[in-house]
C-alpha cells in the first residue's frame, strides 16, 4: 500500500509511552520502506523536536497545534486529502470519517472507566476519548494496538471484526540507551541505604494509587518510592493519604535516568494499576533485573506471563516480601518477544497487506 502520511501529533505531547512507542516504530520504518514507497510524516510547526529519516520524508505544517482535536480534524485531515494520502495515526486520536485512515486505539479506559473522569473538564475528556474510539472503530482502513486484550475489547465494546485489528504490542529497548542517575539518591537519601520499593507512572486513578496507600498502611516497616506527574481531575484522593505516611516517599517528576537508577536498586518494581493496554514500565524494571509485582487485571498477565508476581487490585492484605520468595521465569523470553523491529515489521506488514 503507497501513500502513508504519518500524523506528527505526537511530536507535540509530553513523553508518554504512547509517544515513545510512536517515536521508535518510526524509526524503524524507516529502515523498512524505500522512498518510492510514499511515506511521510507531517510535522506541525510547533514540534518539540523533528525527526530526521532517510526514507520517510518529513513536511513542516505551517501551523501548530494549539488544540489536538483542530490539528486531527482540521489540519492532518486536509493534508491527507490535499495530497491524496492514507492517515497513520499513533495516539488513540485521528480525522473524523472516511479520512481516518489506520489508527491505533492503545486502550478504551475512558470506555470501561468513565467513572474515573471526575471534573467538567475532564469529563470533558472523555467524552472525545469516547467520540474517536467509536470513530477509529467505524470508519479506520484498520486498527492497531499493542495488546490483546485491547484487541478484543474492541471486538466487544465496538462490534469490530477481528481481521480489521493487528497487535504490534510495545518495547522496552530505548531504556537500554539510558544511563543510570544516582543523583536521585541525593535528593531524596532516605533512599539510598535502606531497601524500598518503586512505584512509577502518572498519579492517575487507573495507576492504583489506593492499593498502594493501603499496603503501606499496613506494613509500615516497608519503604515505598512512588514517581509520577499528577494529571488534573485524575488524581486519585490517596494521592494526600500517601503524603502523610512516614514509610512513603513522593518523588515527583524523576528523569528517566532517575528511573533507570531506582529500578536498579529497588527491592522490587511495584504496578498495581488495574486497566493498562499494554503496560510498559513493568518490561523496563524487568530489563534492569528488578522483580515485578503487578495486578492480574486488563493487559497485564497476558504481557508478562509467568515472569511477575502478582497481586489482587482490590486486596493489599498480601506480604510483597513473601510473593517475593515465590519463583518466576527467567524475562529473557518476554524481552525477546517486545523488540521494535518485530513491532515496525508487524505494522508494516499490515499497511502492505491493505488494498490501494
Amino acid at each position: 500500500m503507497k501513500g502513508i502520511l504519518i500524523n506528527g501529533n505526537f511530536l507535540c505531547r509530553n513523553l508518554t509511552g504512547v509517544e515513545r512507542h510512536a517515536i521508535e516504530l518510526c524509526r524503524r520504518l524507516d529502515g523498512l520502506v524505500a522512498a518510492e514507497d510514499g511515506y511521510a510524516l507531517l510535522a506541525p510547526a510547533n514540534a518539540k523536536f523533528v525527526p530526521e529519516y532517510t526514507h520517510i520524508r518529513v513536511i513542516r505544517s505551517k501551523t501548530a497545534i494549539k488544540r489536538f482535536p483542530f490539528w486531527d480534524m482540521g489540519t492532518f485531515a486536509r493534508a491527507c486529502r490535499r495530497l491524496r494520502m492514507t492517515g497513520l495515526s499513533f495516539s488513540n486520536t485521528a480525522p473524523l470519517g472516511k479520512r481516518c485512515g489506520l489508527a491505533y486505539i492503545h486502550d478504551i479506559y475512558a470506555k470501561d472507566f468513565p467513572q474515573d473522569f471526575s471534573t467538567f473538564r475532564d469529563r470533558l475528556i472523555c467524552l472525545y476519548d469516547r467520540m474517536q474510539f467509536r470513530n477509529i472503530a467505524r470508519f479506520a482502513r484498520h486498527i492497531v494496538t499493542v495488546s490483546q486484550f485491547t484487541k478484543e475489547r474492541l471486538e466487544q465494546a465496538y462490534g469490530v471484526a477481528p481481521e480489521r485489528v493487528t497487535v504490534t504490542g510495545n518495547s522496552w529497548e530505548h531504556f537500554a540507551s539510558i544511563a543510570a542517575d544516582d543523583g536521585v539518591f541525593g535528593r531524596f537519601p532516605a533512599l539510598k541505604d535502606s531497601p524500598f520499593y518503586f512505584t512509577l507512572g502518572s498519579l492517575s486513578k487507573r495507576k492504583n494509587l489506593a492499593w498502594i496507600a493501603a499496603y503501606a498502611r499496613l506494613h509500615p516497616d516497608e519503604t515505598f518510592a512512588i514517581s509520577g506527574k499528577a494529571i488534573s481531575g485524575l488524581v486519585p484522593e490517596e494521592l494526600g493519604q500517601l503524603a502523610s505516611l512516614p514509610n512513603v516517599v513522593l518523588l515527583g517528576y524523576v528523569s528517566d535516568g532517575e528511573v533507570k537508577a531506582l529500578m536498579q536498586r529497588c527491592r522490587a518494581f511495584v504496578f498495581p494499576s488495574y486497566y493498562e493496554g499494554f503496560g510498559m514500565p513493568p518490561l523496563e524494571a524487568l530489563s534492569v533485573g528488578a522483580p515485578v509485582v503487578i495486578a492480574r487485571a486488563s493487559s497485564l498477565p497476558e504481557i508478562y506471563g509467568g515472569t511477575a508476581h502478582y497481586i489482587d487490585p482490590h486486596e493489599p492484605g498480601v506480604s510483597i516480601p513473601a510473593l517475593l520468595k515465590e519463583p518466576v521465569e527467567a524475562p529473557e523470553a518476554v524481552l525477546g518477544a517486545f523488540t521494535y523491529e518485530k513491532l515496525a515489521r508487524t505494522l508494516h506488514s499490515a499497511i502492505e497487506s491493505l488494498p490501494d
